[in-house]
């Protein structure tokens, strides 16, 4: 049986379609889905590669705030014995209560307990302790907000809470509750 040309050509295109097919079907859609897969990955390492670098601008912000922060403590640590906070603070008391008429009614300080666990207290670079002290003064409004002012300029002392309360016996004063807290190195 001889083919003729027309079926000769017909054989000839199916075997070029069937190989088409082929190599469509076994490499190229097989090929597409890596490639598809390796862009995938390339878009997941780019944002874990961005992520990565805002945290490490994060870190070097935390480093410079860390650093200044060791400056401000060894600026303290610097112009304070050990230890003498809170004598500063009773210094400071007095001298501003004696100059500004300040009444004293009660002052109840209470050393604060750390409870650390005994390796952390050996690694921490710098130990401290806190004293809460409550206070309960009479004073003018105008005395006390010199008072105020006075003990912002002190760098290991901050103001808890103040309640201030004026009474009708006691007219030109105020009677004023203080909770402050003296940060003692140790």
């Amino acid at each position: 049986m001889a083919l003729k040309s027309r079926e000769k050509i017909l054989f000839l295109g199916v075997g070029i379609a069937l190989a088409i097919w082929a190599f469509d079907w076994f490499y190229y859609t097989p090929q597409k889905g890596k490639i598809l897969q390796h862009r995938e990955g390339i878009r997941a390492a780019d944002l874990r590669l961005k992520e990565l670098l805002i945290y490490s601008q994060g870190m070097q912000t935390v480093e410079a705030e860390v650093s200044r922060l060791e400056k401000e403590l060894q600026e303290y640590k610097e112009r304070m014995l050990k230890g003498a906070e809170f004598r500063a603070f009773l210094k400071h008391l007095a001298q501003q209560s004696d100059r500004l008429q300040i009444k004293m009614i009660s002052l109840k300080p209470q050393e604060e307990k750390t409870s650390l666990p005994e390796e952390k207290k050996s690694t921490s670079t710098f130990q401290y302790r806190r004293v809460t002290v409550q206070m309960v003064v009479l004073a003018t409004y105008s005395a006390l907000n010199t008072y105020l002012l006075g003990l912002e300029e002190l760098p290991f002392l901050t103001v808890d809470h103040l309640e201030i309360e004026q009474r009708e016996k006691m007219l030109p004063f105020l009677q004023v509750t203080l909770g402050l807290s003296v940060h003692m190195i140790s």
